[in-house]
């Protein structure tokens, strides 16, 4: 019983009935001023009405206004699961047009019905009830009210499914709404490779540094150490205000020239391989020689294929540090055969014992235990994820020729497609 009634009793489904009783509203409207039903037969009145209505309906289709405020109108009283099953916006196309014009004179069509349905049994049970014989009907009385609320039920479930179809979006509409959410999620995951890069390296340096500080009690190397961690960390500063300048989405945020992001008046300079030498000082700070050789020019790369080796790059150095803290890294860019290459190899510290985990300023560096494994965690899957994005291949693994060395091996090409 409750599954029963419950449907009678909820507001949807009086705010559908609203809904329905406009378009009968509508063609009564209409029948009044043409073709009326003063001396014509039923069939006379149908033909004309329902053309006219047809005609009429189809015009105001045409404008693109129109199919918005009926997927307003029909959000708010046709109440659908989900409001974006039924579109809000203008016409577009002439599938657009034409779907709602199939909507307006099927509104029409069973609101008629269900208002004359209406009219007409409201206008029977009261003379029946009213009648010399209502002593008889009385008891059909709950019966007639419990039928009648079912055809509306189940006339505003048929409308919203009308709705649903006509009034939702177009496959083109999907289409573009699709593309949109894979844009997003792609920038996404842009903008989080960034953070990981950036705030990585910063606080990989940050750690070695303070580390390294705190083990040698050395004032001059605490006060370099200190002159690192500010500069890093100022960095990091710069790369985490430019990634939220882009998620506030705001047209200061908009990029400008393919390298630069503006917010406040200032444009901030994405990195490129033209920053490297600085990302290198860096390292060797942190107490690991850096061997570069860079044989290209900032000039020679498009600014995205720039900017990406610089990430790229800064994530190879940083596994360096991180897992073989004070370990030579050797760092090689060129062009070879159309396509721009990365190299960056270190020694591994396997089988040397944990000394803390500090740089030193003499003496070497402390070195990670043995067995101190590197694994493919984010920043690895994230070099893959940019350099397939690029169009090209990324190798990361210890080195084939047995010399101990962990290598990762970027190929890119120089323009997307070659």
């Amino acid at each position: 019983m409750p599954r029963i009634l419950a449907p009678l009793l909820a507001g949807a489904t009086y705010a559908r009935l609203l809904h329905l009783l406009v378009g009968w509203i509508f063609a009564g409207v209409v029948l009044m001023i043409y073709p009326g039903t003063y001396r014509k037969g039923l069939g006379e009145i149908l033909i004309a009405s329902v053309t006219l209505d047809a005609v009429l309906l189809a015009l105001i289709a045409l404008v693109p206004a129109a199919r918005r405020a009926e997927g307003v109108q029909a959000r708010l009283l046709l109440v659908p699961d989900r409001e974006e099953d039924i579109a809000a916006e203008p016409s577009r196309t002439w599938a657009d047009r034409r779907r709602t014009a199939g909507w307006l004179i099927g509104r029409v069509v069973l609101g008629s019905a269900v208002g004359f349905a209406t009219s007409f049994g409201l206008t029977s049970g009261f003379d029946l009830l009213t009648g010399p014989d209502a002593f008889w009907y009385l008891p059909l009385a709950p019966l007639l009210v419990l039928g009648y609320g079912w055809l509306v039920v189940s006339a505003g479930r048929l409308q919203l499914g009308m709705a649903v179809r006509l009034l939702g979006p177009s496959p083109v509409d999907r289409l573009a709404e699709a593309e949109l959410r894979a844009e997003r999620l792609l920038e996404r995951n842009r903008l989080a490779r960034e953070l990981h890069d950036s705030i990585g390296h910063a606080l990989t340096v940050t750690v070695l540094q303070a580390g390294a500080a705190r083990e040698v009690g050395d004032q001059a190397f605490t006060a370099k150490a200190l002159e690192v961690i500010e500069e890093t960390g100022r960095r990091a500063m710069e790369d985490l205000e430019r990634t939220l300048i882009l998620l506030r989405e705001t047209p200061e945020g908009a990029a400008t020239g393919g390298n630069a992001v503006t917010g406040g008046g200032a444009a901030t300079e994405q990195p490129g391989v033209d920053q490297l030498p600085a990302l290198f000082d860096t390292v060797r700070a942190a107490g690991s020689p850096v061997e570069a050789r860079i044989e290209v020019s900032a000039g020679m790369l498009p600014g995205v294929l720039s900017r990406e080796s610089y990430r790229i790059v800064q994530e190879g150095v940083t596994n360096a540090l991180k897992y073989a803290p004070g370990e030579p890294v050797s760092v090689r860019i060129a062009v070879q055969d159309g396509r721009l290459e990365l190299r960056c190899a270190n020694r591994t510290a396997a089988g040397t014992p944990d000394t803390g985990g500090a740089a030193r300023p003499s003496g070497g560096p402390a070195r990670p235990a043995a067995g101190s494994a590197r694994k493919g965690g984010k920043g690895l899957r994230g070099i893959r994820e940019r350099a397939t994005l690029l169009g090209g291949e990324a190798t990361a693994g210890a080195s084939d020729d047995g010399n101990g060395e962990w290598v990762l091996a970027v190929r890119l090409p120089l323009r997307l497609g070659s």
